[in-house]
């Protein structure tokens, strides 16, 4: 399957054949399934998404800006009915098991909102390349990423530069921003994501990447799936929780991979003001 795979793992422990899917995320730091979901699945994460979305604007903290009139909310897994379907679907399994190793684990469930009048936000990555990346060019974490909606160019397309996960310097503002100098590679290299109902993303958060304008009057919201690898700490960024209850109507399989606490009652997340958030503005 290539050498990017994780150690020790071999294609008869996948559900599926990803190898193209890890060569994409190495070279180009994306890769996608169209039409793993059926859209009525897609249709009921919508309106979970819209109904976390308001009751998260109706309160303090419940959503932090990315930029003007975008947002992004983190959830708890018993906010969407289909979050079983999503961690347990054999494309998202087999992309964490061959990138990330059989140990890998869930750890951020949220979503980002352009709303009518987003504008371009600056080119960066959603935090800084870790150590193990940098020294080895090893991935350790992946993001997942599914629109509920079907995208048009005038919606504020996600726009992503292929093949710059490893780009790095001194020069990046916390590690995460690039200077205005270096825009022109980004510039070359943008490509514009039109995903529609049904179609999911695999990326590393590394891959310098911005939203761009959204010149429609509709809002595009994608919902977020974080995993890391057994090295990678980003759960720490996350409040991520479970019930009790719920953790024990879920699949063995599902719950050795969730990292968050079991609680008995969900407190909702009050979202932490990245420096993500505090480059890009307040909504």
């Amino acid at each position: 399957m290539g050498a990017h795979v994780f150690p020790g793992i071999s294609t008869s422990e996948l559900d599926v054949d990803v190898a193209a899917d890890v060569s994409a995320l190495y070279e180009d730091g994306i890769t996608a399934r169209r039409g793993a979901f059926p859209v009525p699945w897609v249709d009921r994460l919508n309106e979970d998404v819209e109904a976390a979305f308001e009751e998260a604007l109706a309160r303090p903290g419940g959503a932090v800006g990315r930029g003007p009139n975008r947002y992004y909310v983190e959830i708890h897994p018993e906010q969407i009915d289909g979050f079983v379907e999503l961690v347990d679907h054999p494309w998202v399994r087999s992309v964490c098991t061959a990138v990330l190793g059989p140990d890998y684990r869930i750890v951020e469930l949220g979503f980002d909102v352009p709303l009518a009048g987003a504008v371009h936000q600056p080119w960066h990555r959603d935090f800084p390349i870790p150590e193990e990346t940098r020294r080895e060019r090893r991935l350790t974490s992946l993001a997942f990423n599914v629109t509920t909606v079907d995208t048009a160019p005038d919606m504020g397309p996600f726009e992503i530069a292929p093949g710059t996960q490893w780009d790095d310097g001194p020069d990046f503002e916390h590690g995460m921003f690039p200077p205005r100098s270096r825009y022109g590679r980004y510039q070359e290299r943008a490509v514009r994501r039109y995903p529609q109902r049904g179609d999911i993303s695999a990326r590393t958060a590394l891959t310098i990447h911005r939203g761009t304008a959204n010149e429609s009057a509709r809002a595009r919201p994608v919902l977020v799936l974080g995993v890391d690898g057994p090295e990678a700490a980003n759960g720490e960024r996350h409040d991520m929780a479970i019930t009790r209850g719920y953790r024990d109507t879920l699949p063995d399989r599902v719950r050795r991979h969730l990292d968050c606490p079991v609680v008995e009652e969900l407190t909702p997340v009050t979202q932490k003001h990245t420096i993500e958030g505090l480059v890009m503005g307040d909504a």
